[in-house]
């Protein structure tokens, strides 16, 4: 019987593939077994039973053996010797299939091939070796949301397998299936890190059609290129391909690169400026300027030069000492003389 079960599986193998092999091996032998246990064994041992022998069955093929049922003639043991055998057979098939299942789900991972079922995350498009991970790393540090990483096909395999909470997807980006299988339908943000100007827009142009009310970032070498690329996507935000510190911003806070726009440009919010304080406007903090400058000038202050150091946004408590030179948001240049000369010395005075 055993080398009868060998012939079977051999001849399962070459035409029943996967998990319907250990199905027909099962069946097979628990039809067998049960013809040949009702030939062997007397009606007085009620094993044969069908309410019974599903049970027997289960527990001797998985070599559980509880024994509440038992054959009790030598035939009848060597029919619960061929049943344990075809159990082995069927375990040892159905360990075999799970593991390639999941070793060719690994590999299909690795190899970007699989859909990614993520929602509100972030998809980062186009990957270049060193820049991408140091982008990964620093999106990782400052944001718990999980990320996929789309590469063309010329990335083989994930090329950061060890970091957790990033997914691959790889083949065409400019394709919709490939951008669906990234969850591009359901992401909260997607990166475009094209690896030119040119491929960077036909990216644009496909995220657009599928999602068009995305929070599209785009790297571009050109910034002149913005203009095209607002005629396909008019809310999209261009950070030049050589700041990857604004690129990891505005994906993490939508609309940090047009607060520096308006800061960059004099005709929006104004411009920066500088002064630096006289003998006896010093015994201020920080907090203090910081007030007066909005009550008096509508200016905001974002640094503070002094002690040979320069301090962007200190603490509010921080004491500034005369000579400091404070560096501020503003529409027009505020006159050194026209800041206030004297020096509040108590809370009282601070108040007024």
């Amino acid at each position: 019987m055993p080398a009868f079960i060998a012939r079977l599986i051999s001849t399962l193998r070459s035409r029943v593939r996967g998990w319907r092999a250990a199905l027909t091996v099962t069946v097979f032998v628990f039809l067998t077994s049960w013809l040949a246990m009702w030939l062997v064994e007397p009606d007085s041992n009620g094993l044969t039973d069908p309410g019974t022998y599903w049970w027997y069955f289960l527990i001797t093929a998985s070599t559980v053996g509880y024994g509440d049922y038992f054959p009790e003639t030598v035939l009848g043991r060597l029919v619960a010797t061929y049943v344990i055998i075809g159990g082995i057979v069927t375990l040892t098939i159905l360990f075999t299939e799970l593991a390639t299942h999941i070793q060719s789900l690994r590999s299909k991972r690795l190899k970007g091939m699989v859909d990614v079922d993520l929602g509100d995350h972030i998809v980062l498009l186009g990957y270049t070796p060193v820049r991408t991970e140091r982008l990964v790393d620093q999106l990782h540090l400052e944001d718990a949301h999980d990320l996929v990483l789309c590469a063309w096909e010329d990335t083989p395999e994930h090329p950061m397998p060890e970091r957790d909470g990033v997914r691959f997807v790889r083949g065409d980006l400019a394709q919709l299936d490939v951008l669906r299988r990234a969850g591009v339908e359901r992401a909260r943000t997607v990166v475009v890190d094209a690896r030119d100007d040119n491929e960077a827009l036909v990216l644009a142009l496909s995220i657009d059609h599928l999602r068009p009310d995305i929070h599209l970032v785009v790297a571009l070498r050109d910034m002149d290129h913005c203009e095209r690329l607002r005629y396909v996507n008019s809310k999209a935000q261009c950070v030049q391909w050589h700041m990857p510190n604004l690129l990891k911003e505005e994906a993490l806070d939508p609309g940090i690169t047009e607060v520096y726009s308006e800061l960059m440009d004099s005709a929006g919010c104004g411009n920066t400026y500088s002064v630096r304080l006289a003998d006896g406007q010093g015994g201020r903090t920080f907090g203090d300027w910081q007030a007066h400058f909005g009550r008096r000038f509508a200016a905001t202050v974002v640094a503070v030069r002094q002690d040979g150091r320069m301090a962007v946004s200190p603490p509010w408590a921080e004491p500034v000492h005369a000579g400091a030179v404070l560096y501020y948001v503003s529409q027009k240049r505020v006159d050194a003389a026209e800041l206030a000369p004297e020096t509040p010395t108590t809370p009282a005075q601070r108040t007024a």
